[in-house]
């Protein structure tokens, strides 16, 4: 189900004065505060809801992205580019845009922050919903054998898609990009799939070991969430893909090397010539280090836009630093913002952080259940 609209009324208004007061706190409208209220009330009054202007919704998804407490990447915040494709609801012009965004944003390697907002919930119309976690994603083929040929995690979606229709590549391969499964409000979703030309795919190699190429591994280069709805003063925008950019531990020491994912961890092991027989040789930790030295190097190689965990974690202070210097909180969910290698190698360990409000505005919100 698509998130219910906030209901018009008092609460509404409330909502949407407190996100025009922050926007008008921060900003330079040409609009006057109390104009802009007048308007907005008066057009919650006749339609029950209202319309942010384009550079309403600009700000507020780029605060949203501030408010983001389990983000490393905010010091990018204020340059986030914005789509705004309000006007598009349709499940195949929302298929549409979306490989338009991973067009847009790829750019040959040069990764650049952007978002697309389609069609808010209005009442009694919800507004389009995108059910794939990423825009892309790699399927999960279930074997005779009862093993999983590609990522484990999206198995479930896989068959999900299967009996809407999609048919699995012939023979089914580890990096099948899935379709996109997008719902008109609360329809049922339609299968769309994406051009090959639009997933920007990055192979994977070794700066030592020439083996590695032999394991034709390869990840793509664009992180796009879409199953967080972006709200912001009230009104909830369901389909609102977002990417930044890939930091190297999430695709070598989650992606690849998760047991639910991948699992390649024993197979570096193995081909590195490691003691894997206890666990106290410590052969996990010394194949997670070679596989996202792997990952790094070939995004290098590649031209592709990556940052690495040590980088990103001092960007990060910069970005607490800079939020307290302006007078704001700054929350953080610590178990995500330390990386899940070397995390005490790293400035973010070893400090706390203003604790999440889960009621913070503008915000990205908990995909709703499947």
């Amino acid at each position: 189900m698509a998130h219910a609209p906030a209901s018009a009324g008092p609460g509404l208004v409330e909502a949407a004065t407190t996100f025009l007061e922050q926007f008008h706190s921060e900003t330079t409208p040409a609009q006057t505060l109390a104009g802009r209220l007048d308007e907005v009330r008066r057009e919650i009054d006749e339609t029950g809801t209202y319309v942010h202007t384009p550079d309403e919704l600009t700000f507020g998804a780029r605060v949203a992205w501030r408010n983001a407490a389990r983000c490393i990447g905010r010091l990018y915040w204020n340059s986030l580019r914005v789509r705004d494709r309000r006007a598009v609801s349709a499940p195949a012009e929302v298929a549409a845009e979306c490989v338009a965004h991973l067009r847009d944003a790829g750019r040959d390697g040069r990764i650049r922050s952007t978002i697309t907002v389609f069609a808010p919930d209005r009442p009694g119309r919800p507004g389009p919903r995108i059910h794939n976690e990423q825009l892309i994603r790699y399927a999960g083929h279930r074997t005779p054998g009862g093993r999983i040929r590609g990522d484990a995690r999206y198995a479930d979606f896989t068959d999900r898609a299967v009996a809407l229709g999609w048919e699995r590549p012939d023979p089914p391969g580890r990096f099948d990009v899935l379709p996109l499964l997008v719902s008109d409000g609360d329809a049922p979703p339609e299968l769309h799939e994406i051009p090959r030309d639009a997933v920007l795919e990055v192979p994977l190699t070794h700066p030592e070991h020439a083996w590695f190429a032999d394991l034709r591994l390869r990840w793509h280069a664009v992180p796009a969430i879409s199953t967080m709805p972006l709200e912001v003063g009230g009104i909830v925008y369901p389909a609102a893909p977002f990417n930044g950019w890939y930091m190297g531990t999430e695709i070598g020491a989650r992606n690849l090397a998760d047991a639910d994912r991948y699992d390649l961890l024993p197979v570096l092991g193995e081909r590195l010539g490691l003691d894997t027989s206890s666990e106290r040789t410590l052969w996990r930790d010394r194949a997670l280090l070679e596989m996202l030295r792997a990952v790094q190097h070939s995004f290098d190689a590649a031209g592709v836009t990556m940052t690495d965990h040590h980088t990103e974690s001092d960007r990060f202070l910069t970005h607490v630093a800079r939020e307290e210097n302006a007078g704001r909180r700054c929350p953080a969910d610590w178990s995500w913002i330390v990386p899940p290698v070397s995390g005490g190698l790293t400035p973010v360990y070893h400090r706390y952080y203003d604790e999440p409000d889960p009621a913070t505005r503008p915000a990205y919100l908990p995909p709703p259940p499947a």
